[in-house]
């Protein structure tokens, strides 16, 4: 699957992590990523990387109807994301976090006893392509 998306304007790992995203795959999301995290731990994506891993297990959690560990998860990536500009390989930090703070607001309007994935679709996130570089 990471095959698929060689040559492109972002690495094959960090695409593939938003098709298994969009696709509620996000087990395999966090998997696929997980590797481009290992060897950027302490770079300068390290955090960037470990937001996005927590974001899809947050969505693990509430697959699996394990929803004070979602919202952890949830909070965690939104820490992580904060230590970004606004907009960041391609994200806009701003939409990814107000996604972030609406399921955390649902989980805690449910007083953590309904699952919101059960009424709500997941979010889509994608990245935007970088502009060609002018010669």
């Amino acid at each position: 699957m990471i095959e698929s998306f060689q040559g492109q304007a972002y690495d094959a790992h960090y695409l593939g992590f938003f098709d298994c995203f969009n696709r509620q795959l996000f087990y395999e999301a966090h998997d696929v990523l997980e590797d481009l995290w290992l060897a950027d731990k302490q770079g300068p994506n390290g955090d960037f990387y470990k937001g996005l891993i927590q974001l899809a297990g947050a969505f693990v959690h509430l697959q699996k109807n394990r929803l004070r560990p979602a919202a952890a998860l949830f909070k965690l990536s939104r820490a992580n994301f904060l230590k970004y500009p606004a907009r960041h390989e391609g994200l806009v930090l701003g939409d990814i976090l107000q996604t972030i703070a609406g399921w955390l607001t649902a989980l805690e309007a449910g007083g953590f006893t309904l699952n919101p994935l059960a009424t709500q679709s997941a979010p889509q996130i994608n990245p935007t392509v970088p502009a060609p570089a002018q010669p």
